[in-house]
């Protein structure tokens, strides 16, 4: 991430409601890694065009899907469909989104 593009490694400047942030802030999440906010960066990500991304495991993945999904579902106001590799995760998911 550029210098003049630090602020984007912080949640709140990616315009998300204050639930939302205060949600994340609750489970130690106020900033993202350098790499996730470049995925976000990237071309058209915002505007729904497609991103393909690889990261080991734990590294941070979903954070850039959830991020994805959000801003998309809040500013087009329609649904978002998210599919995860097991039921453990789908419930833990489902828990923490509502």
């Amino acid at each position: 991430v550029p210098e003049d593009q630090a602020d984007k490694l912080l949640l709140a400047s990616w315009g998300l409601p204050k639930a939302v942030l205060d949600k994340y802030r609750s489970l130690g999440v106020v900033q993202m890694f350098e790499w996730q906010a470049e995925c976000l960066m990237l071309g058209q990500v915002l505007e729904g065009k497609n991103l393909i991304y690889s990261a080991p495991t734990s590294a941070g993945k979903t954070l850039v899907a959830e991020l994805l999904i959000l801003k998309r579902v809040l500013e087009t106001r329609k649904k978002a469909l998210l599919i995860l590799p097991f039921v453990s995760v789908a419930k833990e998911k489902k828990c923490y989104l509502q």
